[in-house]
């Protein structure tokens, strides 16, 4: 099989520190690939990375065999590749409805300008995070952490993606809360959704995973099953402090 995405010999430094060290990974297409480490171990600047945020010092990405490594953001997200952040980042003068809106704008603004937003489409997706009609009309200074968190998915999910990063959709998040994104996830990984995702919940991360890659300081420490990598001895070593 051919991987959706494929990072290799990704090196990034920060003044004297590297943060990413000739890393390489991959993820298939349909698959769940969980990243953990301890804080500081390079995951978010992988994400960084990914998404041109950041760009790398060497190395190369490929995102459907197509190598993107000079291609700026906007290209990446029109190619299928969006994400969330550890901070949500809602459009705060814009009601849930809207933001939502946001992600389904098509490439051609001329389309939506002759034909309207997809009204219908927009409540749908909202609807499959869980906001009913009260919470689409409210604003995202009017949401609780956890529904912060699902419109952030929201407005992911409405771009269409072909991957979704992840970046700690957990922090901050109660039990019942946890159990939303989760099913949410799980749902969408059935329609055929490919994510990343980013945690140090490992207990809510071990049923939405079908591989797990463990770093520390911007190297691969462990690469395997959920229950392998939790069991290595250099992962209980560098991240649970074992």
């Amino acid at each position: 099989m051919t991987a959706l995405l494929e990072a290799r010999n990704l090196f990034k430094r920060f003044g004297g520190l590297a943060a990413v060290k000739h890393l390489s990974l991959h993820v298939d297409p349909g698959e769940a690939l969980g990243l953990i480490g301890p804080n500081g171990a390079g995951k978010t600047t992988i994400f960084n990375l990914i998404m041109d945020e950041l760009k790398p010092d060497s190395g190369e990405i490929l995102f459907r065999d197509v190598d993107i490594t000079r291609k700026p953001t906007h290209e990446r997200v029109k190619q299928g590749i969006v994400r969330t952040y550890q901070v949500p980042r809602p459009f705060a003068d814009m009601t849930v409805a809207a933001n939502i809106r946001v992600g389904m704008m098509p490439d051609d603004l001329g389309s939506m300008m002759r034909h309207g937003p997809d009204l219908a489409r927009e409540r749908e997706i909202g609807l499959s995070v869980g906001f009913g009609d009260r919470e689409l009309a409210m604003y995202p200074g009017e949401l609780s952490m956890g529904d912060l968190r699902r419109l952030e998915l929201a407005r992911n999910l409405a771009a269409d993606p072909k991957l979704l990063l992840l970046d700690e959709v957990f922090a901050g998040l109660t039990v019942a809360e946890i159990g939303q994104i989760s099913d949410l996830l799980v749902a969408h990984k059935k329609q055929g959704l490919t994510y990343i995702i980013v945690s140090h919940d490992l207990r809510s991360l071990a049923p939405l995973v079908d591989r797990v890659i463990a770093i520390s300081f911007g190297e691969t420490i462990a690469e395997g099953s959920f229950s392998e990598v939790i069991e290595n001895e250099a992962v209980q070593k560098a991240y649970l402090g074992n």
